[in-house]
């Protein structure tokens, strides 16, 4: 298996990306790091039995715009990381994960659940690696400094993650900050910082003239959003029919099946996410776990369907104040929606935003900051 940063001049000798300084820097410190996992790795049981936990490597947290190619190099280094003891998760699962664990460790005794929680994500895993870390949840914000200083100092782990923000700004505003100072502190400690904040929004490029917005219904129109999704996600549009489901947590139990599912980009029906009935919870949830989100055969509304537009506002709103993207193929242009009837003067927000969200400003917003 090659290393990180040969696989990466490739990429850029072939014409599939392009030379950016940034990039490079982050390249040359992820090679690094991955030279430092597999040589602790090939020392044998005991070498890593007997290994110091403080000789850990020091983790990398890199952060900047939306479209930058974090994500990008993020997949790169995993792929290339020559250990089995690696995993990477979205960040916003892997709390959702914690949250279940620490319900589970509360069953069994009355203590803090943190350290054996952490113990039982740490089993087996040398490097745990995040994509798109974004704290907005008061709960997981007063745990988090808890629980990385264990993964980090007590289990040995070594992190690495992308975000929209840097450290300093994660969390900013929110409901008593203060609780989660020290894993600002612990990050600054902890992790390499390194900026992406290039001039090019690669992600952005990768569209080309592909719109948000498609109407009429129809192949064409499907056809676009279809295309906007293999270049979000780099899928290669031969292997259409593998592109992977999931399955969000909405809480107390429930999930939702997502039918298209990569790299932050999610695929949903109007009907589906619309024509059931669902709070602003579950919208929540999905502007949370992804960054793009595309909605197919959204109709023509009216007082007829009323509930399933006042649902379509709740989650425009969702995406909107977590800055998602949104891909939508439709039955008319945003303002001719609702065009009139019991509630189509309530549905001008929802124009509005909408209208805002395929303006360029909109887009190259990163997921997770509002304006």
């Amino acid at each position: 298996m090659t290393g990180m940063q040969a696989r990466y001049e490739k990429l850029v000798s072939a014409g599939e990306l392009r030379s950016d300084s940034d990039q490079r820097r982050a390249v040359e410190r992820l090679d690094r790091l991955q030279k430092d996992l597999e040589a602790e790795s090939s020392g044998g049981l005991l070498s890593q039995l007997f290994r110091p936990k403080k000789t850990r490597p020091q983790g990398v947290y890199m952060w900047g715009g939306v479209g930058r190619g974090k994500s990008m190099l993020m997949d790169l280094f995993i792929e290339t990381l020559g250990i089995a003891e690696k995993r990477r998760v979205h960040f916003h699962e892997f709390m959702l994960e914690v949250d279940r664990l620490i319900r589970d460790e509360r069953k069994k005794e009355a203590g803090d659940p943190i350290a054996p929680v952490a113990a039982r994500l740490a089993a087996d895993i040398r490097c745990l690696a995040f994509d798109e870390m974004v704290v907005n949840n008061t709960a997981d914000a007063a745990i988090m400094a808890r629980l990385f200083t264990a993964l980090i100092c007590d289990e040995g782990v070594t992190i690495v993650t992308t975000s929209n923000r840097p450290p300093s700004d994660l969390y900013k505003d929110g409901l008593n900050r203060s609780l989660f100072l020290p894993f600002i502190d612990l990050v600054q400690a902890e992790l390499d910082v390194m900026p992406l904040n290039g001039p090019t929004d690669y992600r952005l490029d990768r569209l080309g003239d592909i719109e948000t917005w498609h109407t009429p219904l129809g192949d064409e129109a499907t056809a676009q959003v279809r295309e906007a999704f293999f270049r979000l996600t780099d899928y290669k549009p031969e292997d259409a029919d593998n592109v992977p489901s999931g399955e969000l947590d909405l809480g107390g139990g429930r999930t939702l099946h997502v039918p298209k599912s990569f790299k932050g980009v999610g695929v949903f029906s109007f009907k589906r996410l619309c024509g059931e009935n669902r709070g602003a919870a579950d919208y929540l949830a999905i502007a949370h776990a992804y960054h793009s989100v595309i909605v197919v055969g959204i109709p023509q509304l009216s007082p007829e369907n009323r509930n399933e537009a006042i649902r379509f506002t709740k989650l425009i709103d969702a995406l909107y104040e977590n800055s998602v993207k949104l891909f939508a193929t439709a039955a008319a242009e945003p303002e001719d929606l609702y065009r009139s009837g019991d509630g189509a003067f309530e549905f001008e927000r929802t124009v509005s935003r909408l209208k805002e969200m395929q303006s360029a400003d909109y887009m190259a917003r990163g997921h997770g900051l509002s304006a």
